[in-house]
C-alpha cells in the first residue's frame, strides 16, 4: 500500500510505499484489548498494603463475656468483622500484576492499530519532525499546520535535543522513537505523526 507524505505546510509532496502486513492487514479489536490491558497490568506497581488481623494495633484482651450479653460472640478486636480490625485477605506489597504477551501477538497487535490509523486517516507521514530550534513555539506552529495540535503523538526517527525540548512542554503532545511507540499511546492520542524515515524502522521491527 501506499502512504501520503505531507511537507510541514500540510501539503501532500509524494507517496511512499509501505508494507500491507504492517499498515494495511485486518483490525483485530479482541488482540488490541488484550494487549493494551496487559500493557496497563504491566504497568502496575505493588505499593499498596493492608494489615492482616496479627499486624493490626490491637489488645489480646477478650472484648466482653462470653454469654449474655446479646451480641455475638467474639475473642479480640482484631477480627476483620469489626471496625479498624485487620483484613482477611490484604493487600500486599509485593503482589505482581504482571501479564505475559508473546511477542508476535504483541507485534500483531501494534500492526493491527496501525492499519487502523491507517484506515481512519488518523496516520500522518511527514518528511523530517526535526526543528531548528528548542522552542516550543516552533514545534506548536509546526503542529498547527499538520492540523494535529490538539492531540498528536510524534514519532520520530531520532529525537533530538532540540525536538525534544520544543515538544516536552506541550499538552497532549508526546514525542517518541519508534521502538518506544507503545500501543497505549497509539490509541490515547487523536493523530499520530510519523517520520518518513521512521516508517521503515516500524517495518523492520513489526514485520
Amino acid at each position: 500500500m501506499e502512504l501520503n507524505v505531507i511537507n510541514e505546510q500540510g501539503k501532500e509532496t509524494a507517496k511512499l510505499a509501505a508494507a500491507d502486513a504492517v499498515f494495511g492487514c485486518e483490525y483485530n479489536e479482541a488482540l488490541i484489548h488484550q494487549i493494551v490491558v496487559a500493557f496497563m497490568a504491566n504497568a502496575r506497581q505493588g505499593t499498596r498494603a493492608q494489615k492482616t488481623r496479627a499486624e493490626v494495633h490491637h489488645s489480646t484482651k477478650k472484648p466482653f463475656k462470653q454469654k449474655g450479653t446479646g451480641r455475638a460472640r467474639a475473642g479480640m478486636s482484631s477480627s476483620p468483622l469489626w471496625r479498624k480490625g485487620g483484613r482477611a485477605f490484604p493487600n500486599l506489597p509485593d503482589e505482581n500484576f504482571s501479564q505475559k504477551v508473546n511477542k508476535k501477538m504483541y507485534r500483531a497487535a501494534l500492526s493491527s492499530i496501525f492499519s487502523k490509523l491507517v484506515a481512519d486517516g488518523r496516520l500522518v507521514v511527514v518528511e523530517s519532525l526535526d526543528v531548528e530550534s528548542p522552542k516550543t513555539k516552533t514545534f506548536a506552529a509546526k503542529a498547527k499546520a499538520l492540523g494535529v495540535a490538539d492531540s498528536a503523538l510524534f514519532i520520530a526517527n531520532e529525537v533530538s535535543d532540540n525536538l525534544y525540548l520544543a515538544s516536552r512542554n506541550l499538552k497532549n503532545v508526546s514525542v517518541v522513537t519508534p521502538r518506544y511507540a507503545d500501543p497505549l499511546s497509539l490509541i490515547h492520542y487523536k493523530n499520530v505523526v510519523v517520520e518518513k524515515a521512521a516508517i521503515a524502522k516500524i517495518e523492520e521491527m513489526l514485520g
